[in-house]
């Protein structure tokens, strides 16, 4: 990773590292029992390399108001079992518990911190200015008993936070190892895709996936964008198709405050590049409980739309066949119902047939491919989303500035820390 200090850069060992991580995962809404632990699992080499420091974990779960917003205990005893060393989990973020924990630290300890979007600041500053985060209570406590500061938080980097983007300034930043396999993974898509490009866009965020299609068709560097999921219906509605109350409804109350400015992206995607888009031509509803298909010309319905229909994915199919680079985010259906998990399974054994260049952009579309353990047919799996689709669209990455800045303050100052520079006696 160009132009940051890595793990290779220093020797850390015996000392305090505040170490960011985004192993925000999917839980079971019942049991509160992990689906998918692959974030979890994604942060381990970094924690191996940093088995002689004094390890500080500080990461969230999910946001204030959500139902799997929870403490991070469940979290330091899943990464206990699974890493094989005692993690101790400290219910502060950066209170006097949090600083008292961290200052009596051993040399191989390592601790986590609750959730840090438990504290006002983390989602309050997210368009904070640089110097605001750095004022922050979380950077100037917690900056005052680390040494140095490292990150895996690939899947928030694009996120403007304290505890993601505020720490650059005032302590010599790392890229962990996770951090940097993602970003020289997706460097190539970023910089030379091999053509044709085509981008597969589903799921529920219809805000992120059509900030990413407008980036990315402005810039030049995608081909074809493929709309399913929820971003499907979106987008038919743009191109002037009735898809009933039920589903108008949906969208607008799941993209609550950002409806009016999301509609009218889509709008203006669809009036501008009508020609790069391919649109659902069929779907599937739920009528009664049963699933039923129906004809976009038969629209509208008053029943949920709940997957794309198989003439969609004969459309698409040649597409991302003769593609030399497919990125796809977010499932085609709402695949946890077994009825309507069709289009999205199909939609991955599409992709993992393809000879193309393939990223699977993370969130649910990496955990589905997790589970049914095919990530080995893709050629990166991403554990960011809306981050996996930042990055490829070009856009500013916070978290990654941070690294940047953080790289030109402190690379060359690092015994002034107390950070022996690899290669010193």
């Amino acid at each position: 990773m160009r132009g940051v200090l890595s793990l290779d850069d220093a020797r850390l060992s015996g000392k305090r590292v505040l170490f960011r991580v985004d192993i925000n995962s999917p839980l079971d809404p019942s049991m509160g029992e992990f689906l998918d632990d692959t974030r979890l699992r994604a942060i381990l080499p970094t924690l191996r390399k940093l088995a002689d420091a004094k390890v500080v974990i500080l990461g969230h779960q999910s946001r204030p108001g959500r139902e799997d917003f929870t403490s991070m205990e469940g979290h330091a005893q899943r990464i206990e079992r699974i890493l094989g060393r005692q993690i101790r989990f400290v219910p502060d973020v950066c209170g006097e518990i949090a600083m008292d924990a961290i200052k009596t630290m051993q040399q191989g300890e390592m601790l986590m911190l609750d959730n840090v979007r438990g504290h006002p600041q983390e989602i309050g500053l997210k368009r904070g200015t640089p110097e605001e985060l750095v004022e922050s209570e979380i950077v100037q406590n917690l900056s005052s008993v680390c040494d140095a500061y490292v990150t895996d938080a690939f899947a928030a980097a694009h996120r403007n936070s304290p505890s993601l983007s505020g720490f650059g300034t005032v302590l010599p930043s790392f890229a962990g190892r996770l951090m940097e396999g993602e970003v020289e993974a997706l460097s190539m898509a970023v910089e030379s895709p091999p053509q044709p490009y085509v981008a597969i866009l589903g799921g529920a965020k219809c805000d992120d996936s059509l900030l990413v299609a407008e980036n990315l068709l402005a810039a030049g560097k995608v081909e074809k964008i493929i709309a399913v999921g929820v971003v499907g219906n979106l987008m038919l509605w743009a191109a002037g198709y009735d898809i009933g109350e039920v589903n108008r409804v949906f969208i607008e109350r799941s993209l609550d405050d950002s409806f009016a400015e999301t509609k009218e992206l889509a709008d203006k995607i669809w009036s501008e590049h009508s020609d790069s888009l391919i649109l659902p031509c069929d779907l599937a509803i739920e009528e009664d409980g049963e699933r039923r298909p129906i004809s976009v010309d038969k629209l509208p319905t008053k029943y949920p739309i709940y997957d794309i229909g198989i003439g969609t994915l004969m459309a698409m199919r040649p597409v991302i066949m003769d593609a030399g680079c497919v990125l796809w985010n977010g499932p085609a259906s709402y695949f946890e119902k077994e009825a309507f998990a069709f289009g999205t399974i199909e939609v991955l054994n599409i992709c993992a047939e393809t000879s193309a260049y393939t990223i699977i952009g993370g969130g649910h579309t990496s955990a589905l491919v997790n589970q049914r353990r095919v990530a080995g047919l893709f050629d990166h799996n991403s554990t960011g989303g809306g981050a996996c689709l930042t990055m490829l669209s070009g856009a500013l990455m916070p978290g990654i500035e941070a690294l940047y800045t953080s790289s030109e303050l402190f690379g060359h100052r690092l015994a002034e820390f107390g950070i022996a520079p690899l290669g010193a006696d």
